[in-house]
């Protein structure tokens, strides 16, 4: 059988992969959206993890012309789903390029044709620099940026381009940061430029600043607001600096913007930014385009309580136009009490760090039964939801649950296949993972 993790329509996927119906010979990962599978009628291997994709297709148009409407860019985060399809589809769409989080996932999205990456984060020291620089001697047409909060992260990265001729230009982004990596203040910014300014080369360069607003979050709501507001202060005032010390001509980024707090990253950068003609401003937000039924459910309504989606100068609801693309759907395994039902759905399925599943609907007999709106995912263990349910609740043993999810991020890594479902809930295509 083939690798799982090579990218290809040829792959050959059996009962390994959730969801893969037993005793089905194994199929082309090509040809598994002909077979007409649905996953509630008995004919899959339950649980596993789906993907609206009518309601993605919808959440990438609204995003694009979200960012486009303000003048910015957006390089997805690939971490979310860790699909080439689906990273590829996002540059189809208009994404400037791709975000990755660790070399790992750089050499995936290398490896499937991707050429244009931020890689925000901290790599590590010498050694993860001489595994950057390995990696990219393979691929000389790369356009990567790394981001560097230290001077020995630059002098490690530095070490390593020196010693090989065969690289392509790597450029270094000065990292801002609160409540994770980054500089915390202006000198010590400084401290990094002056690291890299010291040491440039054409193929080792400074091309702009970065941060992360997201890490900056915590359970006090005006504090949060405090410090991502303080956070965008610094990284916008310290763009004139930077644009000083290297002359007008030389392109840079500006780069920050998860899937939560996007609208203050826009409403902080942008006139920074358009100040600066050679300069662009590139969001990074990936889980926006798979949103949920939990943490983003909730990123949004207070999103829209800022009044912070405007397209086009209107100001539209956020919560209303993101729609909710994933979904886990679960057989019903034991009703051992009157309002209790048990379902083969657990933590090794299902995030849970950021929320609990959500029960959405009923399933019986290949068919559409009735919504589950009064039903709730109490606890999980490794193999098994709790579910608690209403008096009289018509759940029995083998109906299916359809849940929704908080927390693309922590759910998607757990599976190797995510199928995608028309609007009948058939699947259609299925899109191959690489978390490794």
């Amino acid at each position: 059988m083939s690798d799982l993790h090579i990218t290809t329509e040829n792959v050959l996927i059996d009962e390994r992969v959730r969801g893969f119906p037993p005793g089905n010979p194994p199929l082309p990962l090509a040809a598994i959206g002909k077979q007409g599978w649905k996953p509630y009628d008995g004919g899959m291997a339950l649980p596993l993890i789906s993907l609206d994709r009518q309601a993605f297709s919808h959440n990438v148009q609204l995003m694009m012309a979200y960012v486009k409407s303000h003048g910015a860019e957006i390089a997805p985060h690939a971490k979310t789903p860790m699909s080439t399809a689906l990273s590829e589809a996002l540059l189809a769409a208009g994404a400037w390029g791709t975000t990755v989080a660790d070399i790992r996932q750089a050499a995936v999205l290398l490896k499937a044709g991707q050429r244009r990456l931020i890689l925000a984060n901290e790599i590590g020291g010498a050694a993860a620099a001489r595994r950057l620089a390995a990696l990219l001697g393979r691929y000389p047409d790369a356009e990567l940026h790394v981001f560097a909060d230290s001077a020995a992260l630059v002098e490690a990265l530095r070490s390593a381009w020196q010693e090989r001729a065969d690289l392509p230009p790597l450029g270094l982004l000065v990292e801002f940061g609160a409540g994770r990596a980054g500089a915390r203040n202006v000198d010590a910014a400084e401290a990094i430029l002056q690291a890299i300014l010291a040491v440039e080369t054409p193929t080792f360069r400074l091309t702009g600043i970065a941060a992360y607003e997201g890490a900056a979050a915590t359970a006090d709501a005006e504090e949060t607001m405090r410090r991502i507001e303080a956070l965008m202060a610094v990284t916008s005032d310290f763009l004139p600096k930077l644009r000083a010390r290297i002359g007008k001509e030389r392109p840079l980024l500006v780069t920050a913007g998860g899937s939560v707090f996007f609208d203050l990253v826009i409403a902080r950068l942008s006139a920074a930014v358009a100040a600066d003609p050679a300069c662009r401003l590139v969001l990074r937000s990936g889980a926006i385009f798979f949103h949920d039924h939990g943490i983003y459910e909730r990123g949004l309504a207070g999103l829209d309580a800022r009044g912070g989606f405007r397209i086009g100068g209107e100001t539209i609801s956020a919560a209303a136009g993101f729609r909710p693309a994933l979904r886990v759907w679960a057989e019903v395994l034991s009703r051992p009490e009157p309002r209790l039902a048990i379902c083969g759905m657990g933590m090794r399925d299902v995030a849970m760090d950021q929320g609990l599943p959500r029960p959405l609907a009923l399933y019986r007999n290949g068919a559409y039964l009735a919504d589950l709106g009064g039903a709730d995912v109490f606890r999980l263990n490794d193999q098994h939801a709790f579910v608690a349910l209403a008096d009289g609740s018509d759940v029995t043993v083998g109906d299916v649950i359809e849940c929704g999810i908080s927390h693309p991020c922590t759910c998607l890594d757990r599976h190797a296949i995510l199928y995608g479902l028309d609007p009948d809930h058939s699947v259609t295509t299925a899109y191959l993972t690489s978390f490794g």
